[in-house]
């Protein structure tokens, strides 16, 4: 395997291995706003997680604003006994990314990566997320500010901003700036989520990597479902080092489950159940959430069965945690009986 720049890095290297033994990519789960907090880094932790979790994107401004920063703690909001994730900031001016990456050894954080591809709008007025591959200077420029902090510094980009060719260029200007780790989505700014992504530029990207940067690790983004599917795309294009999921956990809490196999309505209420105590404990101890933001999971955990879809009407129609354990304890003994036949 590539060995890694970085003691951090080298670790979870080393400590990626099948069920022989054999070394294998590592798995990590992508950031994703309003999702990857330490509410559902724990869910998912709890259905079988990845090598590796990402906070949600956190601006780096507001974390050395005096003010503004009590207003994105619970992006950055680690529980005990949780496995440490990666810190994922972003901005466009150098001094807020050096102040925001200085902050984060004290909470804890043993590594940062700079978000270049968030293609929301608002994240590109500010001259930030996607829109930096439009300003490589700049780009380049946080990269060497992050780099103060002293912790070990990776990039998730996209392929470009307008059209797919543009990652020749830019993807270079990256690697050419020796990060530890780039990750790419294989889709542009433009493409958002709709097109397909370009695995076949997968062999092309491993060429320039060990061309430029041969010490810096390769991980790969987009229409990756779950850990088989990355095994597969990992030992189709020998080179890569790390697969990273985001949608598909969406789709299939379970989705880096080593053997896949079939898991009962139990169990994924159960999923659901430890989510809205973990809910609970943040809105307590940390920030208050917003329920709203609950319910884009019902479809996540209560799918595939009969009347599932008048069950989960039900539940959007809730407005508190407890209301949605009524309701669950109102049909659970039904649900599972109805499965077991």
């Amino acid at each position: 395997m590539r060995k890694a720049k970085s003691a951090y890095w080298q670790k979870i290297v080393d400590e990626a291995k099948d069920e022989q033994g054999n070394p294998r990519p590592f798995f990590s789960m992508a950031p994703m706003e309003a999702v990857t907090d330490t509410i559902f880094r724990r869910v998912v932790a709890q259905a079988g997680g990845p090598d590796i979790y990402y906070t949600e994107f956190t601006n780096a401004a507001s974390m050395v604003h005096p003010e503004a920063k009590f207003s994105i703690q619970g992006r950055l909001a680690v529980a005990e006994g949780e496995q440490m994730p990666i810190a994922q900031i972003w901005g466009s001016k150098p001094e807020a990314i050096e102040g925001a990456a200085k902050l984060l050894p004290e909470m804890g954080y043993e590594a940062v990566d700079l978000n270049m591809g968030c293609p929301d709008g608002t994240v590109i007025k500010n001259s930030a997320g996607s829109d930096l591959i439009r300003h490589p200077d700049t780009a380049l420029a946080l990269i060497e500010a992050a780099k103060k902090s002293t912790l070990p510094v990776s990039v998730k980009t996209r392929l470009g901003f307008y059209k797919v060719d543009e990652y020749h260029d830019w993807l270079e200007t990256i690697l050419k700036a020796d990060v530890q780790v780039l990750t790419i989505h294989l889709r542009t700014r433009k493409e958002m989520s709709k097109a397909d992504a370009h695995c076949e530029l997968i062999d092309d990207i491993i060429a320039m990597r060990d061309r430029l940067a041969p010490n810096t690790l390769l991980q790969i983004n987009g229409d990756i479902k779950n850990y088989q599917e990355g095994l597969a795309l990992a030992a189709a294009h020998p080179g890569v080092d790390g697969i990273m999921i985001g949608r598909g956990v969406l789709e299939d809490p379970y989705a880096f489950n080593h053997e896949q196999k079939a898991h009962d309505l139990s169990e994924s209420i159960a999923l659901l159940k430890l989510q809205l105590d973990l809910f609970d404990e943040v809105t307590k101890t940390v920030t208050p959430k917003h329920f709203e933001a609950l319910k884009r999971y019902f479809k996540i955990y209560l799918r595939g069965f009969a009347h599932a879809s008048q069950l989960r009407q039900q539940l959007m129609e809730t407005h508190a945690t407890d209301e949605v354990r009524a309701i669950l304890a109102e049909h659970e003994g039904d649900l599972v009986q109805n499965e077991d036949r």
